[in-house]
């Protein structure tokens, strides 16, 4: 690809063969040759110079990618062992004679009770625990425990297994977030274990797509040795190989995969459309004010990357998830979700590895893996400086210190992305004042959103427009003096959207119920006309800065005594322009000037009406007896994760 992504980073000359020699060596005419027939030729190879069985054993399995991995460098898998069974379907279906697990026991059973029994030694181990305690969307979803989460532990069985068995060496692997989890404690711990069984460890942050992947995926490898500290292989490909060999695209792992009897849907439902108008390589954020999008649908930085987030065929593409919502990229550049072969490939899992169990599943266990062309490069640095085995190329290894470039590989493809989307937005129509129709109608409550239904009417909705106000009314049966107001207008006198500059909700009775459904027919208007997509998406994620100011307006009379501090609440909460901080439960109780105990009860009612409040139980990074009010606002909806938890 000739652009600058490509270009060296790398200030020192390297020394070794490159990956195109090393291919070479192997028998290989191709000068990047695909990962299927690296893994072939590699195994072909290993069966022919390794004499002795280098026998292992593999713990959390998953679907088998590390196992893979080294498999095709010639080590003896012995044993794997796995606890969820639809992973263990997949590991069964490949220990058919001939396939790579044939003379592999496999094992499904906790770790926690697994104890190892053979009569051979077990001379290396590999195994990557579940990471969810430690990701960044985890943190980010529903904050993440690390050391603190049952799963977050689960290295201390890693560390009883090593110290029964005492294998020459280990491969551990886990996501970049480990390091930075309780704020590098985590890692401490981890570090701290290993050594104390007798292992002289070394460990860095990869990016597979440096080694063949056409993935960019940021892991933690650590490897304890017992007589040395371990090398990592230098990068094969990209701008820090020898040779500047390209990165392995997505489009070329694509190229070739015959697919003519595969039936490819569409992504539907609410923001599906979307998706054919997304450049590839770019995201939900292709609709954003901030890329100048005409007809913004989001705010800046309030989803998670891979949101509506389309695959480059030229370059690696990000990190593949495990699981996810239904906008959950990455997608094809056809604009459609991928096959579960295409997943394979994008994964460097072999085609005639068989990955058991439908699409959902099948992907759960692909994104979960360990790419195998990764597991291929470390196996090999393995094989040469734990086993003394002469591989047929000269290997580049990293010095402790040498920095690596694919950091900046990122800022410059986000530069390059930045570019395209300007293209893009430049060749869109130029944007259309909107015009908006007032109206009345009759609804209910559905969970957190209001509907229309004429049948059974719990209330009626007036909306009027003007040119640069919306109003909306909650209308009773009977008439009731106006008891609250609340305006809504930009933080910098702006419009909000279009040419209307405030919004206005009126209540006429003091029910938190009766401030849930004006908020959220509100958030109906911005929708059913195509504003943005909900509340967040025009008032802007909580971490940068809002765009509503909100003023509030209450009769001082006549408000129910066991409502009283539920509404000064409110309206110190509307009043406060740091409500987006984690704060102690005794702060907000000084600053609200309410006392301890009605905090809680409020943000307990607050939380039961769709406000989001985090805690230490919703959230555990957040410190007990604080708590956090992302926005001023119902900003929860029926399937939001948030609502499922409990203060």
């Amino acid at each position: 690809m000739n652009n600058p992504i490509q270009m060296s980073l790398f200030e020192e000359v390297l020394t070794g063969n490159s990956f195109s020699e090393f291919a070479e060596a192997l028998g290989i005419s191709i000068n990047n040759p695909s990962p299927d027939e690296f893994g072939k030729a590699l195994y072909k190879w290993s069966k022919s110079e390794l004499s002795e069985p280098i026998n292992t054993l593999c713990l959390f399995s998953g679907a088998g990618g590390l196992d893979i991995g080294f498999h095709d460098a010639g080590f003896n898998i012995v044993e794997c062992v796995e606890l969820e069974p639809k992973f263990v379907k997949s590991l069964e279906a490949n220990k058919r004679i001939g396939r790579y697990l044939e003379n592999t026991n496999i094992v499904c059973q906790d770790i926690r009770e697994y104890e190892p029994d053979f009569d051979i030694n077990i001379d290396f181990i590999i195994g990557g625990p579940p990471c969810q305690s430690f990701s960044k969307a985890g943190i980010r979803a529903a904050g993440a425990r690390g050391t603190k989460d049952s799963r977050g532990t689960l290295f201390e069985e890693y560390v009883r297994i090593l110290k029964k068995l005492q294998p020459k060496g280990f491969l551990f692997e886990n996501v970049s977030g480990i390091l930075s989890s309780e704020k590098g404690e985590a890692m401490r711990k981890i570090v701290q274990a290993f050594q104390e069984v007798g292992y002289k460890l070394s460990y860095r942050l990869l990016d597979a797509a440096d080694y063949g992947v056409p993935q960019n995926r940021e892991r933690l490898i650590l490897v304890g040795l017992k007589s040395s500290h371990f090398k990592f292989p230098s990068p094969t490909h990209g701008v820090d190989s020898i040779n500047q060999i390209d990165y392995y695209t997505a489009g070329s792992a694509l190229s070739n995969l015959n697919q003519s009897n595969t039936e490819f849907e569409g992504l539907n439902g609410r923001f599906g459309h979307l998706l054919k108008d997304v450049p590839p390589g770019l995201n939900y954020s292709f609709f954003t004010d901030r890329m100048g999008h005409p007809h913004p649908v989001f705010a800046w930085r309030s989803k998670f990357s891979d949101f509506l987030y389309k695959a480059d065929p030229e370059l690696p593409i990000r990190t593949l998830k495990a699981s996810g919502g239904q906008y959950t990229g990455p997608f094809h550049w056809d604009a459609r979700p991928f096959s579960v072969e295409e997943l394979k490939r994008l994964q460097t899992f072999p085609d005639d590895y068989e990955i058991v169990g439908g699409k959902g599943v099948a992907a759960k266990q692909i994104g979960n893996s360990v790419p195998p062309q990764f597991a291929r490069i470390l196996a090999i640095s393995v094989l040469n400086q734990v086993f003394d085995v002469n591989v047929p190329y000269e290997i580049n290894y990293l010095r402790s210190n040498q920095e690596l470039s694919f950091r900046k590989v990122k800022s410059l493809r986000t530069n390059h992305y930045w570019e395209k989307a300007q293209q893009a937005i430049n060749q869109l129509k130029d944007k259309e004042t909107k015009t908006f129709n007032q109206r009345e109608y009759n609804a209910k409550l559905d969970g957190l959103r209001v509907i229309e239904d004429s049948e059974n009417v719990e209330f009626k909705i007036k909306f009027e427009t003007s040119v640069n106000q919306w109003s909306f009314f909650l209308l009773k049966e009977r008439k009731e003096d106006e008891k609250f107001r609340i305006q809504i207008s930009h933080i910098k006198n702006e419009p909000l959207f279009e040419e209307v500059r405030r919004v206005i909700l009126i209540g006429f009775d003091w029910q938190f119920s009766s401030l849930l459904i004006l908020w959220k027919a509100f958030e109906k208007e911005i929708i059913d006309n195509h504003v943005r997509a909900d509340l967040v998406q025009l008032n802007g994620y909580y971490q940068y800065n809002p765009i509503f100011k909100i003023e509030f307006q209450k009769q001082q009379e006549n408000i129910p005594k066991n409502l009283q501090a539920a509404w000064v609440f409110l309206e110190n909460l509307y009043a406060d322009n740091e409500n987006g901080k984690i704060r102690d439960v005794n702060e907000l109780s000084y600053l609200y000037d309410i006392k301890v105990g009605s905090v809680i009860s409020i943000l307990k009612e607050l939380k039961n009406i769709g406000f989001e409040i985090r805690n230490h139980n919703t959230n555990p990074e957040i410190q007990e007896n604080h708590y956090l009010i992302p926005y001023k606002f119902p900003s929860l909806n029926n399937l939001s994760l948030q609502l499922k938890t409990s203060l």
